[in-house]
């Protein structure tokens, strides 16, 4: 019997059916990762239990959030080299064939997230058991932190599933549910929490026939028709990302091609090729972005503010879709506007999203439950947030909040969704002003992650902090920035798209300043960017920073905005849309932008960080970058705008922007951040 009760992570039990339970509970965290001393440890049980008379092996998680997030990044970055990164990987790979080298059953059971490493060691095991719950993520993320599968992964999945079920999952780095997962293949059961130790007993006292892919599967990976099914992979991965700014998934598909007939040798060739990949500059700024994203969520954690019913006044796109999210995360919501008619688009745009996220009926009809119209307000008595997505007009808002706050409870947070007014004006209309705070979210609300906590000189500071505690209730990321035209992200998103217009106004063709755009890192173009927002949003925020900042609006905007062209939701805005797609001019490749188009869009961003960060709109650099890159897709692969900045030869930078402002004069006028520049 194998029992050792002086381990630090790994507890280990061996019960009466002779079945060995391999608990991981890695000690100061709230999630399993597996470092270095985790797979260390590991490592020294597989040898012990290889000796062992055994009936099989369990291997679960001792937390409630999930079963193994991935490797602890952390370690990535003190990697000083590709030959101590290759030592690494080939290290893990040791300790993996070691586990599926076991002559007994092994038994991954799954709860919560098992991304990355956590996936790789469960493909290392024999069966795979997935608790059902929606809350369980299954897959290899690696590509978002500009490197691929290296603990083995890029050998075992396709392996197990098959190269054109496993090879879209790796390179687009998707995460698919358990059921999903068992409908692939990648685990043998998708069960109930209270099955799945029944259903690991069952395995093991009688194994079943490990699950294999099909022979279409197994032809697919020979090595005569990998090449041809390898350049379509390319092509679609081509339509995503260039490989000059990610080169991660063209550097899997390439090992794929190669090696995949010979495991040895792709396992070595997999360790090369993340080793090279892990010290590039995509990979380091990729995860750099990934803490920038866990500084964020540390940002909910002073306070223990908690929700059970938000009220939300406004059923537009916004506060529909903000009512949506906020049931779909569990909470109780009422969502009020002026009539039955006005709230019933929104209850659509919420059961097709509860369909899509949640797919099993009764999840569906359990969300539907959460959200109820209430024309006539009676959930703001009840509810702990109250959040007002109404139009952008001042006066409107303030009325609303005169007849709110005497119904709403004393303690609930007070919140407006407004995307550019101070929230000092709107405070006026309050008793007690302390409690208004702005809770800023983008859209569309399901895919956007960040949120605007936004403080003014009155907020009190209690508030804001259980604003951002809210706000990660609800699984976003909070970004606490000053009240100032414009807050943080438009104030900096502004002026880019902006620029894009009069450039597009002095007839440079939309579609090649978009592709400029592209090229340089944006997953979208300004121009098609501004259509998607709304040309009268963009209006109307412009004309606010106009106002306060000197900002001009340009005449094309108007112009388009008064004929009612407004971009995608109305089908015709810089571009025409047809099911809600632009229908671009073709360009040929050779067609080129004027010179300095990347430059007037780059520097507008750049200007303007340095501007908020020297006013204090946010409190660090790093979350000026965090805020951009996540409210407006700023380049990830660059690490932000003022990573990128000071990556640079700043000397040369001064020099550029101070040439385009005597060209195109005020608007590109360098601000007093960049003398404190180095």
């Amino acid at each position: 019997m194998v029992d050792n009760k002086n381990d630090k992570h790994w507890h280990i039990h061996t019960d009466e059916d002779n079945i060995t339970w391999l608990t991981l509970d890695k000690v100061g965290t709230s999630t399993n990762v597996l470092s270095v001393e985790v797979i260390a440890e590991l490592d020294s049980h597989l040898i012990a239990l290889a000796k062992e008379p055994v009936k099989g092996l369990v291997i679960q998680s001792g937390k409630e959030k999930g079963f193994i997030a991935g490797a602890d990044i952390k370690e990535f970055l003190k990697v000083r080299g590709t030959n101590d990164a290759i030592e690494m990987m080939r290290g893990c790979h040791t300790v993996f064939d070691r586990l599926e080298a076991l002559p007994f059953p092994t038994v991954a059971l799954i709860n919560g997230f098992c991304l990355g490493g956590g996936m790789e060691l469960v493909l290392a095991c024999r069966y795979r058991i997935a608790d059902e719950n929606p809350s369980v993520r299954l897959g290899l993320p690696e590509v978002m932190l500009g490197i691929h599968p290296g603990f083995g992964g890029s050998m075992r999945l396709p392996r197990l599933i098959g190269p054109v079920n496993a090879m879209p999952l790796m390179l687009s780095g998707r995460t698919v549910s358990a059921r999903a997962a068992y409908k692939l293949g990648m685990v043998d059961y998708a069960v109930p929490t209270r099955q799945m130790i029944r259903a690991a007993r069952a395995i093991i006292l009688k194994p079943p026939q490990p699950k294999q892919p099909g022979r279409l599967q197994h032809f697919l990976s020979h090595r005569l028709i990998r090449p041809l099914l390898g350049m379509y992979m390319r092509r679609s991965v081509a339509q995503r990302v260039s490989k000059k700014h990610y080169p991660a998934p063209y550097a899997l598909l390439d090992l794929w091609i190669k090696h995949s007939d010979d495991p040895r040798t792709m396992l070595a060739e997999e360790a090369a090729s993340v080793a090279r990949l892990v010290v590039g500059d995509t990979a380091q700024n990729l995860i750099r972005v990934f803490f920038l994203q866990e500084q964020l969520k540390s940002l909910g954690h002073d306070s223990d503010f908690h929700a059970h019913h938000v009220h939300v006044v406004g059923a537009g796109v916004m506060g529909g879709d903000i009512a949506a999210w906020c049931a779909l995360s569990g909470l109780q919501v009422t969502l009020q506007d002026q009539s039955p008619e006005r709230i019933a688009p929104a209850i659509k745009r919420a059961h097709d999203l509860f369909k899509k996220r949640l797919r099993l009926p009764r999840l569906v009809q359990a969300a539907m439950d959460r959200l109820r119209p209430d024309v006539s307000g009676e959930g703001v008595a009840q509810a702990d947030v109250v959040i007002e997505a109404i139009f952008e007009n001042a006066e409107a808002k303030e009325a609303l909040y005169r007849e709110l706050e005497p119904r709403m409870k004393a303690d609930a947070l007070l919140a407006t969704n407004t995307s550019s007014i101070p929230l000092e004006e709107l405070g006026k209309a309050l008793s007690r002003p302390e409690r208004l705070v702005g809770l800023h979210f983008f859209n569309p609300v399901a895919k956007m992650k960040l949120v605007e906590i936004v403080h003014s000189t009155q907020t009190d500071a209690k508030v804001a902090q259980q604003a951002a505690s809210f706000t990660r209730q609800i699984d976003r990321l909070p970004l606490p920035v000053q009240s100032s035209p414009g807050f943080l992200v438009n104030r900096i998103l502004m002026p880019y798209l902006l620029e894009a217009v009069v450039m597009e106004s002095e007839g440079v063709q939309p579609e090649l300043i978009d592709r400029a755009a592209v090229d340089f890192g944006m997953p979208m173009g300004p121009i098609e960017l501004a259509d998607t927002v709304g040309l009268d949003i963009c209006l109307s925020v412009a004309e606010i920073l106009s106002a306060s900042l000197g900002t001009t609006v340009p005449d094309k905007l108007r112009t388009l905005v008064n004929a009612g062209n407004l971009g995608r939701k109305s089908g015709r805005g810089f571009y025409a849309y047809k099911k809600g797609k632009p229908e671009k001019a073709k360009i040929d490749k050779e067609t080129e932008a004027p010179a300095d188009v990347t430059d007037r869009m780059v520097y507008s961003i750049l200007n303007e960080a340095l501007a908020c960060l020297r006013e204090g709109v946010v409190d660090t650099a790093d979350h000026l970058d965090a805020g951009i890159i996540f409210g407006t897709g700023f380049a990830p692969f660059r690490g932000g705008p003022m990573h990128y900045l000071r990556s640079q030869d700043v000397s040369v930078m001064k020099q550029r922007i101070e040439s385009l402002a005597q060209t195109y004069g005020e608007r590109f006028k360098p601000d007093e951040g960049w003398q404190e520049l180095k």
